[in-house]
């Protein structure tokens, strides 16, 4: 039996630019014809990969997205007595594995586009490579021989199945040059959004130039300005627990770590955009979590209608609920379980969440 975790929360962002668009201000969004303020969903899943409580829950068992995976094992060939071209044409093939290789301005090696790399993956890498140089590896030079060869390479070093990286099990990989090593993500994470009106505003603002003397001028060293916004924002999250379990080859301890460190990490981590300059240090002041197996439904239609009032939390609160309840009203149960917690009322604990997403595992 395959079962759905769902995660609603409800988290305020003081004034703050954590996810910026092309022109460095806040990401927005109309939705219900009224404009609001946005935080993207790939932003949102690296602030959770990255934080304190995914990176140390799941330790050694985490991959990592880049495009030095050959700079990466060039570096390790580092100290054998070949030569750099030799190690250069090594590193090479084995970023083709994973991307077609290029070299960039600074003379490292690159893949064109970005690759979720697994540990053991890595770790093979290295290891045929350190083999090839050792054992007298030669450069093919037909066309055919280079297409069979990074066949074969694929084969040794991409893993089809489990690799056993929870980041990829949970988030999914496309490989555009080895479409069958691709991963189908477990973890759905939507963008997050203001559950009320918002509005970018301006901050203007002036650095002064502390060696300038005050007999040049008065003026300032530098003048900029620098949009902020806030409110409640809604994050959502849907875990298909029997894809992530297949994912991980079975392994249900290491998902039911998986899912209580995910669960966490969104009500803790926040994207890492402008911290220094508005310190967005926050938490969930609400969080809904929810398993069962029917079909995942997200609660954003709460919002829809702009909340308004006073307290915008607690509107947000009544609306999120009203909806679940009208929900289930008319197609049924949408979730075997809930558990909640509410830091106006004190209802509820974080821990508690953790546990309830983790025994969702256990029971799927």
């Amino acid at each position: 039996m395959s079962g759905f975790l769902q995660l609603h929360y409800l988290t305020v962002y003081p004034i703050s630019n954590p996810n910026r668009d092309d022109l460095g201000r806040p990401k927005t969004a109309v939705f219900g014809g009224a404009p609001r303020l946005r935080i993207s969903s790939q932003s949102l899943k690296r602030a959770a990969r990255c934080s304190d409580t995914v990176q140390s829950a799941l330790a050694h068992h985490l991959g990592k997205r880049t495009r030095l995976i050959g700079q990466d094992v060039r570096d390790s060939l580092q100290g054998l007595p070949e030569s750099d071209d030799r190690i250069t044409a090594i590193a090479t093939r084995v970023a083709d594995v994973f991307g077609e290789a290029a070299t960039d301005a600074e003379g490292r090696i690159i893949t064109r586009q970005l690759a979720f790399v697994s540990p053991e993956e890595r770790k093979a890498a290295i290891e045929w490579a350190k083999t090839a140089a050792e054992t007298g590896w030669k450069l093919p030079l037909k066309k055919s021989e280079k297409k069979k060869e990074l066949e074969n390479l694929r084969e040794l070093l991409l893993k089809k199945d489990a690799d056993r990286a929870v980041d990829v099990a949970m988030f999914g990989r496309m490989m555009a040059g080895a479409p069958a090593f691709n991963r189908e993500a477990a973890v759905q994470v939507g963008h997050a959004f203001t559950t009320h009106r918002a509005i970018v505003d301006d901050d203007y603002y002036t650095a002064v130039d502390d060696l300038k003397e005050p007999s040049e001028d008065a003026g300032a060293g530098f003048v900029g300005e620098a949009g902020f916004g806030s409110g409640v924002f809604y994050i959502y999250a849907c875990v298909d627990l029997g894809l992530l379990i297949e994912n991980l080859d079975g392994d249900r301890e290491l998902a039911a770590r998986a899912v209580g460190a995910l669960a966490e990490a969104l009500a803790t981590a926040t994207p890492s955009g402008k911290r220094n300059s508005f310190a967005h240090q926050t938490r969930a002041a609400y969080l809904r979590a929810e398993v069962g197996t029917a079909q995942p439904r997200s609660l954003a239609g709460a919002f829809f209608r702009p909340v308004e009032g006073e307290d915008l939390m607690a509107a947000s609160v009544d609306a999120l609920e009203s909806l679940a309840s009208q929900l289930d009203a008319a197609y049924g149960a949408c979730c075997d379980k809930t558990d909640h917690m509410n830091v106006a009322t004190r209802q509820g604990t974080l821990a508690a969440i953790r546990a309830f997403a983790e025994d969702a595992v256990a029971s799927d």
